[in-house]
This record gives structure tokens, sequence and C-alpha cells, in this order.
């Protein structure tokens, strides 16, 4: 499969066309979005106390404004990406970057709970609609061959958020208050917003009808591939949820220690992001199958060394590089093979994202409820990964699978003058044999390419 297969569009007379030429500051300006994103989805959870005792209200109810940020990451993916397919994706990200400030801005002056509950979901609103016009502008600047690496390079910015941006806003919100933290945060969209003006072409594309963007969504290619992100990264967060007493519990971890290796964690995500990336450049479809598979391997690698501290902070580090190694490869193949511009589509792979979320802690959860122990909460992370490759193979599959070949042998005929000049073509007698074999072994037809580097590559 060949990376992201929009063309570029033209740009706008009032775009510099260096904007065009070096994209290394758009990309920068996504990736400073996607950080303040990533920043501000997972700080509630390390400030639920505070934010508990000044509302007056108990830590479980503030834990609602957790889910009230991932439905509105729901509502806003598909109702404002399908709301924007005619504007600009310049003036798009910006419009984004100004509801997520507005967001935090009512989140940080709440005087209540409900206005903190109403700020969490219009910061959501912004959060799916963001990172899928975002991956479609990164596939379209990229060269060649290279819209993976640039998906993973603005993708970055989200895991290097766990890195740096959740701990020291946590720290922020634990020392100068919690409303100081997300005004911090806020003030990064602003800064978003205008780096996204300054470096983002302003593209005038030509419009896809919302119809047909719709009718992408269930082509079998983008909801095979839609099925692979929501069931095989699901295997991450059934093991990610519980994480902290993992540590703890069988490792042996102190709780002030959890922190630190959540750090090292967060290392690993990154550089199984940028990895990821460059691997899908050259092995696009062998990055979604076998990055999977590797998933699964990783949660029983972390099955059998989390007994000792070492091993654990070893397992769980090669569990963050491939759970994220995986991510470029899916997005980048979900706008790939939607045949419009791509952004209903992407949109729709963040939703997914965060449908794996709530069905790998959800069947993380049903295990642990039945008695099993934490250790099983990796077996079915391992099994919801190998799922989730199994899905993408069979995307594979059919999309290179026998009638392939038959449609290759009859252009063959078609283009050669009948049997004298295959008997004098001695290359063609081996391509007629070698397709021939192609037809009769389809499951041969998609390990050749899953090994086969892309062309572009």
């Amino acid at each position: 499969m060949e990376a992201a297969q929009h063309a570029p569009t033209p740009l706008s007379s009032t775009t510099p066309s260096s904007a065009a030429a070096r994209p290394g500051p758009a990309l920068l300006a996504l990736a400073i979005g996607a950080f303040a994103i990533g920043s501000t989805e997972f700080l509630m959870m390390g400030l639920l106390p505070q934010v508990a005792a000044d509302l007056r209200v108990s830590v479980p109810a503030v834990g609602y404004a957790i889910s009230a940020y991932a439905v509105g990451v729901v509502v806003g993916a598909p109702t404002l990406t399908a709301l924007s397919t005619r504007f600009p994706h310049q003036r798009v990200l910006t419009g984004l970057m100004a509801l997520f400030v507005a967001g935090h801005a009512v989140t940080a002056l709440a005087p209540g709970y409900e206005g903190l509950l109403a700020g969490r979901f219009l910061t959501g609103l912004a959060h799916g609609s963001f990172f899928g016009v975002a991956a479609v502008v990164a596939s379209r600047l990229a060269a060649p061959g290279r819209a993976a690496s640039a998906i993973s390079r603005v993708f970055t910015g989200l895991t290097v958020a766990q890195v740096l941006g959740v701990p020291f806003g946590t720290m922020l919100g634990q020392g100068a208050g919690w409303r100081w933290a997300f005004a911090a945060i806020g003030s990064l969209g602003v800064v978003t917003a205008l780096a996204v003006l300054r470096w983002v072409p302003l593209r005038r594309d030509t419009a896809t009808p919302l119809r047909r963007e719709m009718a992408d969504l269930v082509r079998p290619q983008v909801l095979l591939t839609l099925g692979a992100t929501a069931v095989g990264t699901g295997g991450l967060f059934a093991v990610y949820s519980y994480v902290a007493p993992i540590l703890t519990d069988l490792a042996g971890f102190s709780a002030a220690a959890v922190a630190w290796v959540l750090v090292v964690y967060g290392v690993g995500t990154v550089a199984g992001t940028l990895l990821g990336g460059r691997t899908a450049d050259r092995y696009p479809e062998g990055a979604v199958v076998l990055g999977l598979l590797g998933l699964g391997a990783a949660c029983l690698l972390l099955l059998v060394l989390s007994g000792s501290r070492a091993g654990a902070v070893v397992a769980l580090v090669a569990f963050a590089v491939v759970a994220f190694f995986v991510g470029p490869a899916l997005m980048n193949r979900t706008i790939s093979v939607a045949p419009g511009s791509g952004l209903m589509a992407s949109a729709f792979n963040q939703a997914a994202f965060n449908a794996a979320n709530a069905l790998g802690a959800a069947a993380g959860a049903q295990v642990l409820a039945a008695g099993f122990g934490l250790r099983a909460t990796m077996v079915v992370g391992a099994a919801l990964a190998v799922a989730g490759s199994a899905i993408a193979l069979l995307a594979v599959v059919l999309r290179h699978g026998a009638p392939q070949p038959a449609a290759r042998l009859a252009g063959l005929a078609r283009t050669r003058a009948g049997r004298r000049a295959v008997e004098h073509e001695p290359s063609l007698v081996l391509e007629a044999l070698r397709l021939a074999g192609e037809a009769g072994a389809t499951s041969s037809v998609a390990a050749v390419r899953l090994s086969e580097p892309s062309p572009r590559g």
C-alpha cells in the first residue's frame, strides 16, 4: 500500500511558498497543539483530590469530569469535522484551538461542579477533530513516501506530554492550585493557534462533499482499519489502565516511585511513535499487522517480568515502544484507504482509539472483578492485540488477495500479442507462472506483501 495518496492542493496566494517547501515549522505547530491536548487529557487524573476539596465534592464525583472529557471527544470528532469540511484546514485548526482555550477558561473559572463538567466537555470537543485534521494536514505536507513519518512527528507532541506536560502540570496544580494548572495549559492553546496561523499553509482545497466523506466510512478497507484500531489498541488500555497497581502490587515499587517509572514509560512512547512513523513509510501494512502482534508479545513479556522491579521497567518500556509504534501506521492507513479527503475517516480513527480505551479498560475490569488478578489484564491485552492484528491481516488479504493476480494475468494477456510473443519473452513466462502460483495461494500473497517494502519507501 502506498502511503497517503491524496495529492497536495495548491497554496493560496496569501501563503508563502516557503511554508510548503519547509513543512517542519508547520509540523511543529501541530505538535505543540498535540502536546497541549495530551497534557490536558491526563492532567485531571493527578489532581482529583485537589479539585474535589476545592469544589467540596467527592473524588468519584470529580472522576466524572474525566468521563465528560471523553464524551466530548466522541461527540466532537465526527460532528465538528463534518461541519468543517468546507473550510481551509488552517482556519479549522485555529478555530478548534479557540474552542480548546474557551474550554480551559470555563474549567479554570468554574464556580462549581457543574461548571467543571461543562468546561471539560467543551475542551474534549476539540480533541478528536484537531488530531483528525492535523493528521490529514501532516500527510499532505509530507514528501512522497513520508506521510507516516510526518504524522508521527505530530503525535510526538502527545507522547512528550506524558513525559513533561502531565508531571509538571500536576506539580503546578498541587503547588499553586489546580485552576492555575488548567489556565497554563489553556495558554498553550493560544500559542498553538498563533503558530498555526503563522506556519500552516492556507490551502484552498476543493471541498469534498460530506456525502462522499460519509460514504468512505462504510468502505470495507476503512471499516477494517477502524476495527483493527478499536480492538487492537484496546490491548494497550487493558494493561495501562491498571499500570499503577501492577507496579506497586506485582513489581514492588512504592507509590512515590510510580511517577518516575511512568516518566521512563513516556520516553518509550516518544521513541515508539517516531520509529513507527519511519517504519510505516517503508512497510505501510506490515507495520500495522506486525506492530499489533508485537503489542501482544509485549503484554506477555510484561506478564513474565512483572514480578521484579528491573524486569517490570524493561517490559514496560518495551510495551510503550510497541504500543505507540503502531499508532502512526493505523492513522496513515485510515487516511490512505479513504478515497475522499480522509478527514472523516481520520476523525473516526480518533473515535476508534477512544473506543479502544473503553473496551480495554472494561475488559481489564471484568477479569479483575472475576478474581483473576492483575496478571490477567496482560493476557486480555495480548488477546485484544492479536485480534486486532487478525483484522488488519484480513484487510491486507482482501486488498491484495486472489482477485489481484487474476486481474494482472488478464492485463498481461491483453498487452501481449498471443502465445508467440510470450514464448520469446522468458521474463513474461516467469511472471505468468509466478502470478498463477499467487492465485493458488492467497495467504502467501499476503505474507509477501507484508515483507516487501513500499515502492515509495
